[in-house]
């Protein structure tokens, strides 16, 4: 945000169906955060609702390729072209994701990735960002290290010691080695820990065809799926019991789930500072009210899998008349 020169007076537009570190981005940026509702079924960005938030004050689109399905970044990126708006992709689900044959993270103008303990490569903390502006790289790379003009590799060089100077009041956030050496290493198995996690999607959607709940989109037409996250969204009608009681009801089971996510605007402290609340975004609370995820990952054997087919088919037909 900051190296693409957002701050305070300024609005970011981006959804409300993420995690709260994509916000929370904006306002230390200084400025403040504009929602836009989901698709209910892809939980992306409706994209045909973003032009009715863009105002004066408009600077960015912050688009989130939701659980691995990219958003249309075709229609985002003529949006952003027409207002002479930035364009970050959140790209924290989307490491292996493609849209028209092109990688997640290369259609605006910086892409910014997770390696998160829960992410497709993980180094327990610690993200990326891509971009082809090499202003914009070198201004990260500056308020990543201090805020200083040479970074320490640069400074302790074989051509021995450099000055530096302070030219802005920088951050600490810059990757440490070991982090990247754990990282680096797990890029070539990216495409087999994919492969294991489309046969996992497949084995789920197969034994869950049946069960009372809205099984996650696949692979779409020119969209490369990540298979990140495993996102059915529960009947809670038909079962009459609530998503809560499906997470509890798992975990009895032993098996674990999570929650992708709580809308945004549905937490106490952006109610309080935005004046956001229940209704604002009726297709996010929507999805936010009956997803859960479910166990996926590269590591998963054969019969861990099965475990969770029959608990997952247990708790949901406990509650239905057959």
């Amino acid at each position: 945000m900051l190296a693409a020169g957002i701050g305070p007076g300024d609005e970011v537009i981006t959804s409300p169906m993420t995690f709260c570190a994509t916000v929370n981005a904006i306002i230390h940026s200084g400025a403040k955060p504009v929602l836009v509702d989901c698709d209910r079924y892809s939980m992306n960005i409706l994209t045909e609702a973003i032009e009715q938030k863009i105002t004066a004050r408009t600077k960015a689109i912050v688009p989130i390729h939701f659980a691995e399905r990219c958003c249309e970044m075709q229609a985002i990126m003529e949006i952003a072209s027409r207002y002479g708006l930035r364009l970050i992709e959140d790209c924290a689900h989307a490491i292996e994701s493609e849209y028209h044959g092109i990688k997640a993270g290369r259609f605006g103008d910086m892409g910014c990735f997770s390696f998160y303990v829960t992410k497709n490569v993980v180094t327990g903390e610690g993200g990326m960002v891509i971009t082809d502006d090499d202003r914009l790289a070198e201004q990260i790379k500056i308020l990543g290290l201090h805020g200083m003009d040479q970074d320490a590799w640069q400074r302790f060089s074989d051509e021995g010691y450099k000055h530096y100077q302070v030219v802005h009041a920088g951050f600490k956030y810059n990757m440490m080695d070991i982090q990247a050496a754990i990282g680096i290493h797990q890029l070539k198995r990216v495409e087999d820990f994919w492969k294991r996690r489309r046969q996992v999607w497949q084995h789920y959607n197969e034994a869950f065809k049946d069960l009372p709940c809205i099984l996650p989109i696949d692979q779409q037409p020119n969209k490369r799926h990540a298979y990140h996250l495993y996102t059915p969204l529960i009947d809670i009608d038909r079962i009459g019991r609530s998503r809560d009681w499906v997470l509890n009801a798992m975990n009895a089971e032993n098996i674990g789930t999570g929650v992708h996510y709580i809308p945004v605007h549905l937490h106490r402290y952006y109610q309080k500072a935005f004046g956001w609340k229940t209704g604002d975004f009726p297709n996010a609370e929507w999805i936010g009210a009956r997803t859960l995820s479910l166990p996926l990952s590269g590591g998963l054997a054969a019969n861990d899998t099965d475990d969770v087919c029959e608990a997952f088919y247990k708790v949901l037909m406990s509650s239905v008349d057959i």
